[in-house]
């Protein structure tokens, strides 16, 4: 029974007591009414003590640790927007919670201290350690990780409290939760690009180190590709020769160069002449042949025109052109003057004609002066 319950027992039976004389008194009750009153005394205090009486306990106090310890006092504040350092560099989280403590028994010479400091510091360098592992990025997953870290009451460093933290949230500014998913999809497209990249350079080693190292590997790979094809590939032989030699830079072997094919385009040593292109229009080339395959006889003109630099549009090309027909003539050779003439018209007087149609003496070879 404890004290509390024994004082409203006796307190509600003197109260009663009392109730009970004074209607005594003034009703003059008889002598042998008052054993009786004093017997319902004893009746109402016992009845009091059972109503009064509190239920028993579920483990009782004797049996506990510390059965005569009063409940500790726990404190708490609320902390928000502290900064705590990510995994990467200038990138903090905001970190909220509220934090309680418990201050400890310290020995009658220990100095004074600031229990909600000291458990605010506590907590925090619990926090520190967990989210300076964490990349930004990942605020939600560090936020689950600090409640467990901090769900539970640690003593401080300075053994003056027992510390923990509840209601726990993490985040990131969303200026940088932008500048993140910018450089996470910067680093993607990169990804990307090199692995591009690294295929390309991987196909172009096929091509040039295996496929076209030479003119077998080259038919040996069509003819992989179009088994089928077998006069295909016989008549493609020159062509892949010329595609390896070019992909190697090199010439094509003797043995196929005469199942090479004549090019379309006309440069500088060529025997064949493009279509729709006269010598006029193309370059000069000092010892080649005149062409063979249906030039017209001006084109060695042309290409003689073009050794001395003469354009079409040169204003002395005509004055030029009527001293090669007189220096042709005076070697009598009559066919090449014909061909110049032929290349300017065909429309100029013979200058072996004066202005009335007679002929005119032939120019004399200039004689050197004694």
């Amino acid at each position: 029974m404890s004290s509390g319950h024994r004082t409203m027992t006796l307190f509600v039976t003197v109260i009663l007591g009392m109730i009970l004389v004074i209607l005594g008194l003034s009703a003059e009750w008889p002598v042998w009414a008052w054993p009786t009153l004093a017997a319902l005394l004893l009746v109402v205090g016992v009845v009091t003590h059972r109503i009064l009486a509190p239920a028993p306990e579920a483990f009782p106090r004797a049996l506990l640790t510390d059965p005569d310890l009063p409940e500790p006092v726990r404190q708490e504040q609320r902390v928000a927007h502290v900064a705590l350092p990510s995994s990467v560099a200038d990138y903090d989280f905001s970190f909220s919670a509220t934090v309680r403590w418990l201050v400890l028994d310290a020995p009658e010479d220990a100095p004074y201290v600031n229990p909600a400091g000291l458990a605010i510091d506590a907590v925090l360098r619990r926090a520190r350690v967990v989210t300076a592992q964490q990349p930004p990025h990942r605020s939600a997953f560090a936020q689950h990780q600090l409640d467990g870290a901090l769900a539970t009451m640690q003593v401080d460093p300075t053994g003056r409290i027992m510390a923990m933290a509840q209601e726990v949230t993490l985040s990131l500014p969303e200026s940088d939760r932008e500048r993140l998913a910018k450089l996470a999809g910067v680093r993607k497209d990169e990804d990307v690009w090199e692995h591009e990249r690294n295929y390309e350079r991987s196909k172009r080693a096929y091509l040039g180190e295996d496929v076209l190292k030479d003119t077998g590997s080259a038919v040996v790979w069509w003819l992989s590709r179009n088994e089928a094809e077998v006069e295909g590939a016989v008549d493609r032989i020159g062509l892949l020769a010329q595609l390896s030699a070019a992909a190697n830079n090199d010439e094509v072997p003797p043995p196929f160069e005469h199942l090479v094919p004549l090019p379309r385009a006309v440069y500088a040593g060529d025997a064949a002449q493009e279509p729709g292109r006269n010598d006029w229009q193309q370059p000069f080339v000092p010892g080649r042949p005149p062409s063979q395959n249906g030039a017209r006889p001006d084109s060695a003109v042309d290409s003689f025109l073009a050794w001395f630099g003469f354009s079409p549009d040169d204003p002395d090309l005509d004055l030029f052109g009527e001293r090669l027909i007189n220096l042709a003539r005076a070697h009598d050779k009559a066919s090449v003057a014909e061909d110049i003439l032929r290349r300017f018209g065909g429309d100029r007087p013979d200058p072996r004609e004066n202005d009335n149609g007679e002929a005119a003496d032939p120019p004399q070879p200039d004689t050197p002066s004694p």
